[in-house]
């Protein structure tokens, strides 16, 4: 590795993003736009799995100079396979997946090895970066094999294992998470601890993530939420609010722990009278039951369901609505609420986990966790009180639209993760763990 007074000011990123996949969501997605966004202030080699390939192409990236796939199918579809067993439904049981999943990931990683190990010790990359698999239970080969090369790892952002509040053990159970109850087993595993001290930077994407990492680890670890917006692809600012019902929208997949019943149970009243209107985007096994419910509470007229749309499409309909109306009650990163706020959306959320850490008093509304009945009557107050005063939308919309602006587009993110990288290359200052915006809510978290 390079000294500080030699090192170029551009450095040699090798990207390991087994999941980057520009024409998907979740995962893949960050995966994708987070390799590339790093290309503004590095220069990045993407090593990402081969059914990521052909998308890669049309995406206009040069195979061979600009990303490298590796053909791993042989595993990926036996373990796809397994799960597709295990998990008792489709949309159901994505603890079992990302268990066989990053049973099966070092397999993967052997394969980049293999590939790139000569490259790596032979001082070609100033620095490797996992930034996939997200999981905090997918351990690292190549951890140690960089550090004896004498090239910095850095992994993450991890995130994920926000435990199942309480009060909803029976959403856990019919979502078919019955390895969430002894998920933290993975913590005894003496190769989860030979990873994390091999890495010279563990990146963790939720302060709940950041608080499994062993605390003599600590000084190595920096909080950077794994989410963020492409400003091409929510372009278009919502409609201001002007007169008539306030206009709410829920965007996600219509599964129990989203908790679109809740929200349509607490919106009733404003529903009823007028005073509110609500569209809902996603598709799922809870479409046919939240239908009946909204035409048993006699609300149907006043919710819009879409189905599954787009990602590049979302925003045709969501700019439309004053608020993102999410009570979901289990979500790591929050993407959704990032590219709501993004457009001038307002949200209102339940103070937990990955939307909690993203939304503040000044650019949204966050309901307290508790039973479902709490949650229904407090989102309810939330709704009410907004619909007497739609005013107080408008200052809010404009300050979760600049938070996004300030923080929260990929390039944004490229700028915090070259901090992170002359941390770890050049022994730098630690970086604080983001500016202004999330530093404000980790001081007061």
């Amino acid at each position: 590795m390079s000294d500080g007074a030699s090192h170029p000011q551009r450095p040699r990123v090798l990207v390991i993003a087994e999941a980057a996949n520009p024409e998907w969501v979740s995962v893949p997605l960050v995966g994708w736009s987070l390799s590339q966004a790093l290309r503004e202030v590095a220069d990045v080699h993407l090593v990402t799995q081969v059914r990521n390939r052909d998308a890669i192409l049309r995406a206009g990236l040069t195979e061979g100079d600009e990303f490298t796939a590796i053909d791993t199918e042989w595993a990926a579809k036996a373990g796809h396979k397994l799960a597709e067993r295990l998990r008792m439904g489709a949309n159901r049981g994505w603890t079992t997946v990302r268990l066989i999943e990053s049973l099966l990931y070092p397999v993967f990683e052997r394969a980049v090895w293999k590939q790139f190990g000569a490259d790596i010790k032979g001082g070609k990359y100033d620095l490797v970066h996992r930034v996939t698999p997200l999981s905090p239970t997918a351990n690292s080969l190549l951890a140690r094999k960089c550090r004896k090369a004498g090239v910095p790892f850095v992994m993450g952002p991890l995130n994920g294992g926000v435990p199942w509040p309480k009060e909803f053990v029976a959403a856990q159970v019919k979502e078919r998470e019955f390895l969430s109850f002894v998920r933290d087993v993975y913590k005894l595993n003496p190769f989860r601890r030979q990873t994390l001290n091999n890495a010279k930077v563990i990146i963790v994407g939720s302060r709940h993530t950041g608080s499994e990492i062993p605390e003599a680890l600590q000084g190595k670890t920096i909080f950077i939420p794994e989410n963020a917006v492409d400003p091409q692809r929510f372009n278009q600012p919502a409609v201001p609010y002007e007169n008539g019902p306030v206009r709410g929208c829920f965007i996600g997949r219509l599964v129990p722990y989203k908790g679109c019943d809740m929200l349509i149970e607490a919106a009733q009243p404003m529903l009823e009278d007028g005073r509110m209107t609500l569209d809902v985007l996603g598709d799922g096994p809870e479409l046919a039951a939240l239908k009946e419910q909204a035409q048993t509470l006699g609300v149907a007229d006043a919710v819009t369901f879409h189905g599954w749309v787009e990602h590049q499409k979302v925003q045709d309909v969501a700019r439309n609505a004053d608020l993102l109306t999410f009570p979901s009650i289990r979500e790591f990163g929050g993407g959704v609420v990032l590219e709501a706020m993004a457009l001038g959306l307002v949200p209102v959320i339940c103070d937990y986990a990955g939307p909690a850490e993203l939304v503040t008093d000044e650019t949204g509304f966050k309901v307290p966790m508790g039973t479902r009945d709490q949650i229904v009557a407090k989102f309810r107050e939330t709704l009410d009180s907004i619909c007497q005063t739609p005013s107080q939308l408008a200052p809010m919309a404009q300050a979760a639209r600049t938070t996004i602006q300030d923080h929260f587009t990929w390039s944004a993110k490229a700028r915090q993760l070259r901090q992170v990288y002359d941390w770890a290359l050049l022994g730098t200052p630690k970086p604080e763990p983001l500016s202004g915006h999330i530093a404000k809510l980790a001081s007061t978290a």
